[in-house]
């Protein structure tokens, strides 16, 4: 393919966008991409025919149909913890802005503005025992979701010097490995919530997260603890928070997804989805989602891929053709594919696969060009899901 039509959604960094070459052509308004890179804006992969790869510049993705995307041979990719000192950044200044006061000292000192000079350290003497906080340091810090942004948070909180617990559903050893060793894992999430003066959540949102802090999450919660949800606003159920609040059962609840429901709330700090806005971090979710879009598009290489196995193969400078088979991960798939090529008289120089427990993907170099039916014969086979020929020159 001569040129690829990249679809750009929402407002991605220009030093992403700079990584791509001559031979991809970048456009808001492009029809029928190949690629999406994309943001929080929903993503409808229908309208697209010719659609090969989706990346989300940000962790999340439930703005993009992973289900359907897999159905049709369509990657997505995400950037994780690409934005993860951005969150951590913003959440324990949210929290320290709770404890102490530091929103209301601020209001009142700004009304200070029209009071006589000579009366305002008065007033301020006079009123500073009103905003009297407490320290971060020895409250015990529940962590949610121990990914990359979850990680740096609780090691965060053993150099605050506090006590810091753990949960995470499906843990992964190179997020844990990274994990100070004074952070405690528990076994189950009630072990965390019922020790934590403050629980942070930091978990994808999906089926199994949707509305996790219910009313039975919260009532595990030690009475007068925080919540903060700097993750998905979905994974909270408000009503239950508001009732907590109410009731005293919580003492604040910190959040980055404003709604009609916490807004104007005494209890309540929202910043305006501020999480991973800083300019290193959009700059990072940008490289890095249009370096995955780049490999994928040229190479079919895979890397950070939320529904297909992660894959590279650098080619050989005697390749001229790669061929990508997108599978269903059944028995036989590598015998069928050799078969095929076989009955063609077309050799093999490298052969990679990869699963990941339901795709399949195959790349397969060869050291001569081949005709498009034999991909055609290919794509016959029930549980191939896509093919795709890549041209190579001179191993490039």
């Amino acid at each position: 393919m001569s040129t690829f039509r990249i679809k750009i959604m929402n407002k991605i960094a220009q030093e992403g966008l700079n990584l791509f070459g001559p031979k991809y052509n970048l456009s808001t308004e492009t029809e029928d991409p190949h690629g999406i890179i994309v943001r929080s804006s929903q993503v409808s992969i229908d309208k697209y025919p010719s659609l090969l790869a989706i990346a989300r510049a940000g962790a999340g993705v439930n703005n993009i149909p992973v289900k359907e995307a897999s159905n049709r041979g369509i990657c997505v990719f995400n950037t994780p913890g690409a934005n993860s000192n951005a969150v951590v950044d913003l959440v324990f200044p949210m929290i320290a802005l709770w404890l102490r006061n530091i929103y209301r000292g601020v209001s009142f000192c700004n009304s200070l503005a029209k009071a006589p000079t000579e009366k305002v350290s008065e007033h301020v003497e006079q009123q500073k025992a009103a905003f009297k906080g407490v320290e971060i340091a020895g409250k015990t810090l529940g962590v949610i979701g121990l990914g990359q942004i979850g990680v740096r948070l609780a090691n965060g909180g053993i150099y605050r010097n506090m006590n810091v617990f753990g949960f995470d559903p499906s843990p992964s050893f190179d997020n844990i490995h990274n994990l100070l060793p004074e952070v405690v894992i528990n076994r189950t999430m009630t072990d965390t919530l019922s020790r934590a003066d403050i629980v942070s959540l930091h978990l994808p949102l999906n089926n199994n997260t949707h509305n996790l802090a219910n009313k039975d999450f919260i009532a595990s919660m030690k009475k007068g603890a925080i919540l903060v949800n700097y993750a998905r606003g979905p994974i909270v159920n408000e009503p239950a928070v508001l009732e907590a609040l109410d009731s005293g059962h919580l003492e604040a609840f910190i959040t980055d997804f404003p709604s009609p429901a916490v807004i104007g709330h005494s209890k309540i700090l929202v910043t305006p989805h501020l999480g991973a806005s800083t300019e290193e971090s959009e700059e990072n979710c940008s490289c890095r989602a249009s370096s995955e879009m780049i490999s994928y598009l040229k190479y079919g290489n895979i890397t950070n891929s939320v529904n297909f196995p992660n894959i590279e193969s650098i080619p050989s400078t005697a390749v001229r053709t790669r061929i990508i088979i997108i599978n269903r991960d059944v028995p036989g798939m590598i015998a069928f594919a050799s078969n095929i090529l076989g009955q063609h008289d077309i050799n093999i120089s490298s052969y990679l696969n990869e699963s990941n427990g339901t795709i399949g993907y195959n790349i397969i170099d060869l050291e001569v060009p081949i005709n498009d039916h034999v991909l055609t014969e290919i794509e016959k086979n029930e549980d191939v899901i896509r093919t795709r020929k890549i041209l190579l020159k001179n191993g490039e």
